[in-house]
């Protein structure tokens, strides 16, 4: 009744004596190198209900199933057609429908809508295009998954969500769809995980959806949100929330989450002890057994962009990078204490970095990078042992970052150009004067007056000056001055004395001669 010949290496196509068993309910060919089929699986009659080729090698076009078929997995190969306009009439049992990660391109057909037995709907990672039929939403009343994520869909969501809707897992993320979080969404009280990120959503923050309260991931970024996040008077929360991403949008203001009190699993995570897996939507199969969708979302967390194809219970992270937020940190956040990964980085956020930080002994990765915070490094964050990605670097920290910590152990990049801050891993070293900056005169007139040098300057001349002025302007002390020089000079150079001296009386005899000519002249007159 089953077979099972999945995780092999089998290559070639699919032979057509696969099918002949009368009683055969089940076949699992996953995990192979199948090609293709021997014949066109539409013109095989076979009453198998569920049929397993994911991850293989198939081409060609999407192969009709059965009509007796209740799960379908396709995912994982290479089919490369568009989805026939009337797949819904093939579709009337089925409860499991993946063509996830193929090359399947064109549109979703309407038609996919009649299938009401649907309760995964996965057509992920395609290349379909064009707007989300209404219909869908409209049959939220029914389907439990739907993942239309890494598609080129465009227009909007449909404000059509049923008030019985059944939704637990709705993720249209990296698409290009536009307009507004649908008001009928918060009628899926049994919303798990929500990812609408890397889309073109001009919005406010959805607190229309604050009753939901079995949400576990809210992923909004990378979109066009904006305005303030201020839940003040809001009654409502999310208890179990553990991923939430707002990266990459426009939110402003501060940030007034009193509700994150109320975020329970980042406080304390009821699974913390469980090696267990949530997320797994069980589908029947029709035929006493079951199998599963297991969701899988993409967060950045320590600088890389990860899939997580397995949300674990006891991994939490918050990530509101690229915005505009500005005030303080929250010190509520350092009640969080199964926090995995704390992003807070390009905003405006002043202050100090909350030294109740020191208790998140969960945490891997910290990034406050680029904002305005001032103050010093708190040593409480040497307590965090699993840190292993830390960045605070473009801030105004001053402060030696704390020594004979694992802190040392981080890159000199993970705190540049914070002008205060000293210390290994940095190349500034404590303890010295800081650089005076030029005032803004001097900057601004390209001089700088260097005074040291300047008052050796004008004590010279003001000394020179008292002793040349009286020379020119005071004959007494002009002739003092002389005689003083001279009589110093002859006790230095003797011999200068008596030189002076034969000048002194050849220069009396000149002048006598010349005055008795004068009177010689006088006689003669």
């Amino acid at each position: 009744m089953y077979l099972d010949l999945s995780n092999n290496h089998i290559h070639g196509k699919i032979p057509d004596w696969i099918w002949k068993p009368i009683d055969l309910a089940g076949l699992n060919l996953s995990d192979n190198f199948l090609v293709g089929f021997e014949r066109p699986l539409k013109n095989i009659t076979s009453s198998v209900e569920i049929i397993d080729l994911h991850v293989n090698q198939l081409q060609g076009e999407i192969p009709i199933p059965t009509l007796d078929a209740t799960y379908l997995d396709y995912s994982d190969n290479n089919f490369s057609s568009v989805l026939p306009a009337h797949i819904g009439d093939s579709l009337q049992h089925v409860s499991f429908f993946s063509i996830s990660n193929n090359n399947i391109h064109g549109s979703i057909p309407p038609s996919i809508c009649s299938s009401t037995s649907l309760r995964v709907l996965d057509l992920s990672n395609n290349s379909l295009s064009g707007p989300i039929p209404q219909c869908l939403f409209q049959m939220s009343g029914s389907l439990g998954v739907l993942d239309l994520r890494q598609n080129n869909l465009s227009g909007i969501i449909s404000d059509t969500f049923s008030k019985s809707c059944k939704l637990q897992t709705l993720k249209l993320n990296q698409n290009r769809l536009e307009g507004k979080v649908p008001k009928s969404l918060g009628n899926c009280k049994m919303l798990e995980v929500l990812d609408i990120g890397n889309n073109q959503i001009n919005d406010s923050f959805p607190w229309h959806l604050k009753n939901i309260a079995k949400l576990h991931v809210l992923v909004l970024r990378s979109n066009k949100f904006n305005g303030h996040i201020d839940c003040s008077g809001n009654n409502g929360g999310w208890s179990m929330l553990q991923i939430f991403d707002l990266a990459s949008n426009n939110f402003s203001g501060k940030l007034h989450l009193t509700c994150l009190g109320t975020w329970d699993a980042m406080q304390h995570n009821p699974y913390s002890n469980l090696l267990e897996l949530k997320h797994l939507h069980f589908v029947d199969s029709g035929s006493g057994g079951g199998t599963r969708y297991q969701d899988a979302i993409t967060i950045t967390t320590k600088g890389l962009e990860l899939e997580l194809v397995k949300i674990l219970p006891v991994f939490t992270s918050i990530d509101i990078s690229w915005n505009n937020f500005e005030g303080l940190i929250p010190e509520v956040i350092g009640k969080f204490k199964e926090l995995h990964g704390l992003n807070f980085s390009h905003n405006d956020f002043t202050g100090p970095i909350p030294s109740s930080f020191g208790n998140l002994r969960e945490l891997e990765s910290l990034d406050l990078s680029s904002n305005s915070l001032r103050g010093e490094i708190p040593l409480q964050l040497a307590n965090l042992n699993f840190l292993s990605c830390l960045n605070v670097s473009n801030n105004k920290l001053v402060g030696p970052i704390p020594t004979s910590t694992q802190l040392q152990s981080f890159p000199e990049a993970s705190f540049e150009n914070n002008a205060g801050l000293c210390g290994p891993p940095l190349k500034t070293k404590c303890g010295l004067p800081p650089a005076k900056e030029d005032s803004p005169s001097d900057s601004e007139t390209g001089s700088i007056i260097h005074w040291n040098h300047l008052s050796i300057e004008i004590g010279f001349i003001f000394g020179l000056g008292t002793i040349i002025v009286p020379l020119i302007y005071w004959k007494r002390w002009r002739i003092w001055y002389f005689e003083r020089i001279d009589h110093a000079l002859s006790r230095l150079f003797p011999r200068l004395g008596r030189e002076t001296k034969k000048h002194g009386r050849r220069a009396k005899q000149s002048q006598r001669g010349r005055t008795q000519q004068r009177l010689v002249l006088r006689s003669r007159e």
